[in-house]
């Protein structure tokens, strides 16, 4: 039976908006959806690919799709003293863009300059890279420096143990070695904005992707090969429908605003090792007096001790009783932890 203009173009906008992260089983996921034959799924590519919004790598077994740049922009800059990073994005960035919605390009240029801003001030960096990328259904922004490198910085400049610490203290937002010039906000703000905020640097990659208004997707991995420096990208798509008014002031307005935090327990785990010592949950519990709410979130932790439990629900709660610590995702097990440890303690447990 065949489909009307309005199904067709429902598969088409399904195919584009989903390519990116389906490369290579693109074909499986329009089949599952929309219960098409391989063959129209394969003459919905190529007709894509012919209009010059697609594009493929590999073999026919082996088979990549990828959405088509529309507009592409990149440049290294060296990082001399006084350069204008608004000026970068103004004269070297917006006019390559093609009719994005106002929204987006707002969201573009505040991430842009406030990440090359940073590249600036701390990567102690000689030169940075950047590139912008419009497709379809996106634009993807990276900057890339050569410099001492974010959690190296953050570890030094904070005496932190290693890398990882480092990552999870930035993480929690509210970091910053330059208290005169920088709120510590900058990324903060910065990656609650966009789709995907991602940084590699040292033998760490971090990831933050938006799911809807209020949840998000973390991860993080020990990365086997990363020079020296930093990398930053964000991606937003193009039908992204918040401002960057909305943001901030979802964080300025909001009765607690920027005194909650969200923190990824898994950040402050390292590989093969169960969260079960007290010195654990004090790594974890670190600068939390700088917030007055806290989503503690375990998303991929299966257990934990009671020891770890104790120190944080029970002991630091008790010497901090302002501050609201509230566990979300965690499952069944350590719900029961946790309420042991409280012994009947008023405690709101989400997703438990």
């Amino acid at each position: 039976m065949a489909r009307s203009s309005r199904e067709r173009a429902e598969i088409r906008e399904f195919i584009l908006r989903n390519v990116r992260t389906h490369p290579h089983d693109i074909k499986t996921l329009v089949s599952s959806k929309f219960g098409l034959s391989r063959q129209a799924i394969v003459g919905y590519l190529a007709r894509l690919i012919k209009a010059e919004l697609l594009t493929t790598t590999g073999s026919t077994s082996d088979r990549r799709y990828h959405l088509r740049p529309i507009a592409e922009i990149g440049r290294t800059v060296k990082l001399i003293r006084g350069l204008a990073e608004d000026s970068i994005f103004r004269l070297g960035i917006l006019p390559e863009l093609q009719r994005l919605p106002r929204n987006i390009i707002d969201i573009c240029q505040y991430g842009f300059t406030e990440i090359f801003n940073n590249a600036i001030d701390h990567s102690a960096s000689e030169y940075a890279t950047f590139s912008v990328q419009q497709t379809y259904s996106d634009v993807q922004i990276s900057i890339t420096d050569a410099g001492i490198g974010i959690f190296q910085k953050i570890q030094r400049d904070f005496g932190y143990e290693d890398h990882r610490q480092a990552l999870l203290e930035l993480s929690k937002g509210k970091l910053t070695s330059d208290k005169e010039r920088h709120s510590g906000q900058g990324i903060f703000f910065t990656s609650r904005m966009f789709d995907e905020f991602m940084i590699m640097s040292a033998n760490l990659f971090y990831s933050r992707t938006r799911v809807d208004e209020n949840e998000w997707l973390f991860e993080s991995k020990t990365l086997e090969n990363f020079r020296d420096g930093t990398c930053v990208i964000m991606n937003i798509s193009i039908q992204a429908d918040w401002t960057t008014r909305q943001i901030l002031e979802k964080h300025q307005l909001d009765p607690i605003g920027f005194r909650r935090t969200h923190v990824p327990i898994a950040l402050g785990r390292y590989p093969e090792e169960q969260l079960v010592s007290r010195s654990q949950a004090k790594r974890i519990l670190a600068r939390f007096d700088q917030f007055e709410e806290v989503l503690l979130d375990f998303s991929g932790v299966q257990e934990i001790g009671p020891a770890f439990a104790d120190e944080i629900f029970r002991v630091f709660s008790n010497d901090h009783p302002k501050i609201r610590i509230l566990p979300i995702h965690a499952n069944e097990g350590i719900g029961l932890v946790i309420l042991n440890v409280t012994q009947g303690q008023q405690l709101r447990l989400s997703g438990i």
